[in-house]
């Protein structure tokens, strides 16, 4: 996927939530893997949290860094599963304005290629909020560090040709009257 150097990097601040009943900062490999992963890009990490499977709370972080002009977007991992604790779209979808289908499609035909049909157990997805891009990746190492291998770090950088989603963020509040953001 091209690059085109002639143009500067622009460095995005990204917040990491990861979604569990059970994991700590301590062992937290996929929020490691996804927060390494965006500092050795270039980028800057500008949160990290861990929040249970809990609707209201994941909501209430999203809310919290939608309206925080430090972070530009919003990645999680964890709970998009199909069982009773995988609540993190519906949180997501609490707050998300406009949805990015071809986020979660393209995250499940890359993955099928290496877990198969197993990947339809996945419901990653992504949208904008108040300016701010969210993406909700599964939590295993593999699948973090192939949304952002894959995915991520090529729409997260503002050289990536044809288009990217670093230059479309000066223009995502344009619906909101009088926002002096950014």
């Amino acid at each position: 996927m091209p690059l085109d150097e002639s143009l500067p990097f622009l460095p995005v601040r990204i917040a990491v939530l990861t979604v569990s009943d059970s994991r700590t900062l301590v062992d937290d490999r996929s929020g490691d893997a996804l927060a390494g992963r965006i500092e050795a890009a270039g980028h800057i990490l500008a949160d990290r949290r861990i929040v249970p499977d809990d609707r209201d709370q994941i909501a209430a972080i999203l809310k919290a860094w939608i309206s925080d002009p430090q972070v530009d977007v919003v990645i999680s991992s964890g709970g998009t599963g199909v069982t009773g604790r995988d609540v993190t779209p519906e949180a997501f979808r609490q707050v998300i304005e406009k949805d990015i289908e071809g986020f979660g499609e393209l995250f499940r035909m890359l993955s099928y290629a290496k877990i198969g049909t197993s990947t339809i157990q996945s419901r990653a997805l992504a949208g904008v909020a108040g300016g701010t891009y969210l993406f909700a990746l599964p939590g295993s190492t593999g699948a973090v560090r192939d949304g952002w291998d894959d995915i991520l770090k090529f729409q997260l950088d503002s050289r990536h040709r044809p288009c990217n989603f670093v230059e479309l963020m000066p223009r995502l509040r344009e619906h909101i009257q009088g926002d002096h953001h950014g």
